[in-house]
């Protein structure tokens, strides 16, 4: 029996949402204190030309990824200081993190709906025994996508940072002097190592989903 509307609209979000949900989940987990520890302490992660150690990035740097999750104004960054009372960022990196905040919150609202939306699908899809095609075509569509962005990432990374930073803000606005502290504590190389993870994380699930289902299938 051919299958109904509902099914292949269904089938289609679900193969189209997954790669999106599962890069933003990701993210999301790079989003922690948990991968600035990381990244500060690894071997080879770049020291701060201007002084700031390890243990003042660790001590200053979760301050920002809070602000994106939080529900507070921009005072909550604007208020913090250095020790010698010299404001921690200045009023251009100020705009950019009030920028990134509305970016941020707005696509994990995204996130959390579409998750939702996912889960409903894939319950009704799978009552109708058609999860097992949608699971295994997102699966591949991720596969795609991710080594489609590795590969730019990894041999143009500069064409696919400020392509990023196109994409969601405006003009020069995500542009800082190295002596800027948001460059201080999240220096290029701490990008191109979360871009990486971001890639391998999803890379890794969906080559998870894909053997899954592709033994599902086998089974059947």
């Amino acid at each position: 029996m051919r299958p109904d509307i509902v099914t292949i609209l269904l089938r289609a979000y679900l193969t189209i949402i997954f790669p999106i949900l599962l890069v933003l989940i990701a993210v999301r987990l790079v989003m922690t204190p948990a991968f600035l520890y990381f990244e500060y302490t690894r071997p080879g992660f770049p020291e701060d030309f201007y002084g700031l150690t390890r243990e003042e990035r660790l001590s200053y740097a979760p301050y920002a990824i809070e602000y994106l999750m939080n529900g507070a104004d921009i005072s909550f960054l604007d208020d913090l200081e250095f020790p010698n009372g010299d404001e921690l960022f200045n009023s251009r990196e100020l705009r950019h993190m009030r920028d990134v905040k509305v970016v941020t919150q707005y696509t994990f609202l995204f996130a959390t709906i579409a998750g939702i939306l996912a889960l409903v699908a894939a319950y009704i899809l799978w009552k109708r025994r058609k999860l097992r095609q949608a699971l295994f075509s997102g699966s591949l569509l991720t596969l795609g996508i991710i080594a489609a962005i590795i590969i730019v990432a990894v041999f143009n990374w500069e064409f696919f940072f400020v392509g990023f930073h196109s994409i969601f803000f405006e003009s020069d606005t995500w542009y800082f002097a190295y002596s800027d502290t948001l460059i201080r504590l999240f220096p290029e190389q701490f990008w191109f190592d979360s871009a990486l993870l971001v890639g391998g994380l999803s890379t890794f699930v969906a080559l998870i989903v894909l053997f899954v289902t592709w033994k599902w299938r086998k089974a059947l």
